[in-house]
């Protein structure tokens, strides 16, 4: 019966082509997967948008110089947190124990574990690992690590500070219960302490008890610029920061990937940091800038910030005027636009970075569409990949269960005599998941925003994850731009420590950072027609951006080294080393070397240990006039056709144009 059915005939013969079919398909994947190595392609991050391996394509070895080569007055300078001169290692006779409870982001809690580390030194006591109360158990994260271990490895931790401080992993058994009993004193700390009030106010505790407890909440419990005879306790911030601090394994595993993914077409990324968080815009008063559903989000969190102290001024302010002051962040279409003008081509691969973009993925659109590889964490990492860093997680369902008191009302109104009865309760607003980035239903229903759910307790426990992986990108980055450099508390922010661990790590690399001001005005001149800056124009965003190159640290120096540290940690942490070849080529311009030395103040010659791993950089002996002008100011936005036939008119225009870029490039330089 079954061969004289023409039905199951032709099932048996689509069946058997299937069979043929994905045979051939494997064998023809066994014999292309021997040669992969001998076959180049292009790779692609989005599947619609291919990264091409030729990574010179189109491009001119000064041109690429320009835009990817190091700041050539800043390779002298190099990584030295050593201690320098006579340095005692921690007493065996401990003052007692220092317990640590530290509140905020990534870049408050790396902050605040290097002032604890610096401050158990200052009074000689045993640092017990810090408490990040982000990471706690009762935040829903995995039970798999403990506070510290959740971000960092402890074991480094211990054994990099192993001469400078002694760190223990917990309190002895009888201290515990003391501190469980809160019978050991506890204190408040700012970010502005300083080193008398621990001397005078937590040293004698700390010896009557031998165990107190420091609360940080502000960033940070010491003060930035400390006296010239604590200077080692400056370089001590370094070592924590830049060596002892490491991420936990599988964390820097997954890092690694996401850079490999980056590296692998051979081509160099920049990173943008966007700084565009809810906290920020409200502190700054930046709510105008998206003149939607946002700006009353953004006001709301203003108005809270008003009612608790944290602002001074009054809500409603002109988003317009603090724009053109440099107060607020640059969206991510204006720092597009400055990459374009400077001569990044339309297929240059920018990683964004931060935790947070408020207003989400919409803002990102113009400069996606300015640049064809827009990347992030979540388009580089599989999801699989990201939930194995979070650890075994218990199940947690988006609704919350009715409150006892609402269960007791249902249950009296079941059983309440005959009817008519009462309606019931009415049920609680639920807040759904999406609420999180977008619409908030209850901001036209209350002044007071809702307490936050366990689920997204361990959303704010995995950004800090998120941004362990873009902190490490960012410093690895060739070119690292900043769109806002301040926090909601108008501190330095992510970027901020993004760029002094640049400048400490590989100061030559080059890091943008931009006079938000300045970058406004000229912004403002072409407001009309956004996309389409004459050759002047041009010309002063190119000066511009080189010249912040250097004027940035200047800057820097100034403004956010006073409120943190290790956004800008030198002199204290570098020192200078230069070749003799370089020396020769500086011989002639000792001016170079003085601006730099006044931007920075290092003067502290390297050691002569450091000859042997200190490689020897090679300079070029061309100058930026072999910089071809057509490939620098031309076809820089591809839908300005007039502008780049005017340049192709005249011989003598673009001889002079050679000119105009020698002396932005020499200017941006110095």
């Amino acid at each position: 019966m079954f061969l004289k059915s023409r039905l199951k005939w032709v099932a048996l013969v689509g069946l058997l082509l299937s069979l043929l079919s994905l045979s051939a398909h494997l064998l023809l994947a066994v014999y292309t997967g021997r040669r992969a190595s001998a076959y180049q392609t292009s790779i692609t991050i989005f599947s619609w948008r291919p990264i091409f391996g030729n990574a010179h394509l189109f491009m001119t070895k000064s041109m690429y110089r320009r835009l990817w080569g190091p700041v050539q007055l800043l390779e002298s300078l190099h990584p030295h947190a050593n201690p320098r001169g006579y340095y005692e290692g921690p007493s065996e006779r401990s003052n007692g124990f220092i317990f640590v409870r530290i509140q905020g982001g990534f870049h408050e809690i790396r902050n605040s574990i290097c002032d604890v580390v610096a401050v158990a030194r200052l009074m000689n006591a045993t640092l017990v690992i810090p408490e990040l109360q982000s990471t706690t158990s009762s935040k829903g994260i995995s039970s798999d690590f403990k506070s510290f271990a959740y971000l960092y490895n402890e074991d480094q931790f211990i054994a990099a500070l192993a001469k400078d401080v002694i760190v223990v992993k917990t309190l002895p058994k009888n201290l515990k219960w003391a501190r469980r009993k809160k019978e050991i004193p506890s204190f408040r700390t700012v970010r502005t302490a300083s080193p008398n009030y621990y001397r005078h106010h937590v040293l004698p505790a700390l010896k009557r008890h031998g165990v107190v407890e420091l609360v940080i909440s502000d960033g940070g419990c010491l003060q930035a610029i400390l006296p010239q005879q604590l200077e080692e306790y400056q370089r001590l911030r370094c070592r924590v920061s830049f060596h002892a601090l490491r991420f936990r394994e599988d964390v820097q595993e997954l890092a690694t990937k996401v850079l490999y993914r980056l590296r692998t077409s051979g081509r160099p990324f920049v990173v943008f940091d966007p700084g565009m968080t809810r906290d920020a815009l409200a502190y700054h008063g930046c709510a105008e800038l998206f003149q939607d559903v946002h700006d009353e989000l953004i006001q709301h969190r203003r108005l809270w910030m008003i009612k608790r102290g944290i602002i001074k001024q009054k809500l409603s302010v002109n988003s317009s005027e603090l724009r053109y002051n440099g107060s607020c962040p640059l969206m991510p279409e204006e720092v597009g636009i400055l990459l374009r003008a400077f001569g990044y081509p339309s297929d240059t691969i920018i990683y964004v970075s931060g935790g947070e973009v408020f207003g989400g993925q919409r803002t990102l659109i113009p400069l996606r569409a300015m640049f064809e590889n827009v990347v992030d964490r979540t388009s580089l990492c599989m999801t699989r990949e990201l939930s194995g860093i979070y650890g075994r997680e218990i199940y947690l369902s988006s609704s919350s269960p009715p409150p006892v008191q609402q269960e007791i009302q249902i249950e009296a109104w079941k059983t309440s005599g005959p009817r008519p009865r009462p309606l019931p309760p009415p049920p609680a607003r639920p807040k759904y998941p999406y609420n999180i980035e977008g619409w908030w239903g209850w901001v036209a229903e209350s002044d007071d925003e809702p307490d936050s759910t366990v689920m997204e307790l361990r959303t704010n426990a995995h950004k800090l994850l998120w941004e362990a992986i873009d902190y490490t990108v960012s410093i690895e980055a060739d070119v690292f731009i900043p769109g806002f450099d301040r926090d909601g508390k108008g501190h330095p922010s992510f970027a901020s420590y993004v760029m002094g661990h640049r400048l400490y790590q590989s100061a030559a690399s080059k890091t943008f950072r931009p006079d938000r001001r300045e970058v406004a005005m000229l912004l403002s001149e072409i407001r009309d027609h956004m996309h389409q800056g004459n050759r002047t124009w041009l010309s002063s965003i190119r000066k511009h951006l080189n010249r912040s190159l250097l004027d940035g640290l200047h800057e820097a120096h100034e403004t956010s080294k006073p409120l943190s540290f290790l956004s800008h940690p030198a002199p204290e942490c570098s020192c200078w080393k230069r070749d003799s070849s370089e020396a020769s080529r500086h011989a002639s311009s000792p001016s170079e070397e003085s601006e730099v030395e006044s931007s920075l103040g290092v003067r502290y010659r390297c050691p002569a240990w450091m000859n042997q791993y200190v490689s020897e950089s090679s300079h070029d002996k061309e100058t930026e006039e072999d910089l071809d002008e057509e490939d620098a100011t031309s076809g820089l936005f591809p839908w300005q056709s007039n502008a780049s036939h005017e340049l192709s008119e005249d011989d003598t225009s673009s001889k002079d144009a050679q000119i105009e870029d020698q002396e932005d490039l020499e200017n941006g330089e110095k």
